[in-house]
């Protein structure tokens, strides 16, 4: 590991030499601060707990540039609790793994939005058309945030200390990136949950044939041995393809199919192989979208126990509903796996008064994969509009009903409301 940490520590350096080397040459630079700010009130609602959080974060940032490609982004970031009335810690953990924080609050139900202050991305890059080279500490979206992405939705984002390249060459496109820190979202009171180290390679290779868009993928996640969640460790491999078809100046058909093969990898115990499937219809006609779509996150029972896909760097309130009961794949007696089947409609009404107006209604249906247990089914909803370019207003609802006879652990009824203003320059 100490080669490795080395190995990019050396490639950073020459990253900043040459960017020093090259500003000289240039003699022209420019700064561009940025604040990205969000208000947030959230409430949630469940049986034997329930949970208010008015929390507050502030992202301010600045970026250096050069005419020559090159630029270098600091950027802080702070949350602070005004209502604490939440606990900001999932899961059952001992004092050790979290720290004895007061952020964990007994007989409240999770929000998990904990109050930190820290450095959220460090970065210098070299970029031209047809090339990009990244180092350091920096967000990462991978295609639709379904395997690796900076988990927007919560107030700390998830970043990566890792070095990545992206190259396009014609209609081929190349990302690869090295990352020896995960640096997740619980932040400084979270003990060895506020980062996990290790080698994390992700890699992709993209085409576009027409109208439809290609990308193989394989994402390899070696935790260190320090780490307590060394045993998840996972190897993934799969690809995806996109498309749009225009079927009238007002209508169009969005396409998506996704399909993925996980096994275990390094310290991970198990012998397993699971799958992932994935497949979204999307019908548009002038200001409105009909969605619906199906997600496998695949279940099996080995001699060493029971398992399911999982994607622990993904940014995952964007999947399997918003109440976030699926942040972690069941691998339970009473479930193991996923099955998600969904439809939506989302609208965009023109309004002068209400810049940017949008609303959304989904429906998912939940069971899983191993015994076709049904889990529950959830509805979720959103409105928001733009008062401004840099305000954005935004209520959101989510409402999941436990249906199963047979539950994994958490699967209770839950319902969750936001309410939130951000402010982004």
């Amino acid at each position: 590991m100490h080669n490795k940490t080395s190995m990019i520590a050396l490639t950073t350096t020459a990253i900043a030499a040459a960017f020093t080397a090259q500003s000289a040459q240039a003699e022209t630079f420019s700064l561009k601060p940025s604040i990205d700010a969000r208000l947030r009130y959230e409430n949630v609602d469940q049986p034997t707990t329930d949970a208010d959080a008015v929390t507050m974060r502030m992202r301010p940032g600045i970026t250096l540039s050069t005419k020559s490609g090159f630029s270098a982004l600091v950027e802080a970031e702070a949350t602070l609790a005004i209502d604490d009335g939440y606990t900001a810690f999932p899961g059952t953990f001992t004092p050790a793994s979290i720290g004895f924080s007061h952020q964990r609050r007994a007989g409240y139900s999770v929000v998990s939005d904990p109050e930190n202050i820290e450095l959220n991305r460090a970065q210098i890059q070299y970029k031209t058309k047809t090339f990009t080279l990244t180092g350091g500490r920096q967000r990462i979206n991978l295609d639709d945030q379904r395997f690796v992405g900076s988990v927007g939705w919560r107030q700390n984002e998830q970043t990566f200390d890792a070095v990545r390249a992206e190259a396009t060459l014609g209609p081929i496109s190349l990302d690869g990136t090295y990352s020896w820190s995960q640096r997740t979202i619980f932040g400084v009171d979270a003990g060895s949950r506020q980062a996990y180290s290790g080698g994390f390679v992700f890699l992709g290779a993209g085409a576009s044939l027409g109208p439809v868009k290609l990308k193989a993928f394989s994402y390899l996640l070696d935790f260190d041995a320090k780490e307590p969640v060394k045993a998840t460790s996972t190897q993934t491999y799969g690809a995806r393809a996109t498309s749009t078809f225009k079927l009238s100046p007002k209508a169009s058909l969005n396409l998506m199919a996704s399909y993925a093969r996980q096994y275990d990898y390094e310290l991970n115990p198990g012998d397993y192989s699971v799958d992932y499937i994935a497949a979204e219809a999307g019908l548009s006609y002038d200001i409105w979208t009909l969605t619906a779509g199906y997600e496998l996150l695949g279940g099996d029972i080995t001699p060493k126990g029971r398992v399911a896909f999982q994607t622990p760097m993904a940014t995952l309130h964007k999947f399997n509903g918003w109440a976030d009961l699926f942040l972690n794949t069941p691998t339970s007696a009473t479930g193991t796996g996923l099955e998600d089947i969904y439809a939506g409609v989302a609208v965009k009404p023109k309004v002068k008064s209400l810049a940017g107006l949008n609303a959304a209604v989904v429906w998912h249906s939940f069971k899983s994969d191993v015994g076709n247990f049904k889990y529950g089914q959830e509805w979720d909803a959103q409105i928001g509009f733009k008062p401004t370019k840099s305000l954005t207003l935004l209520a959101k609802y989510a409402d999941y009903d436990a249906k199963g006879f047979l539950k994994f652990p958490g699967d209770v009824d839950t319902s969750k409301f936001w309410l939130q203003l951000e402010y982004a320059l």
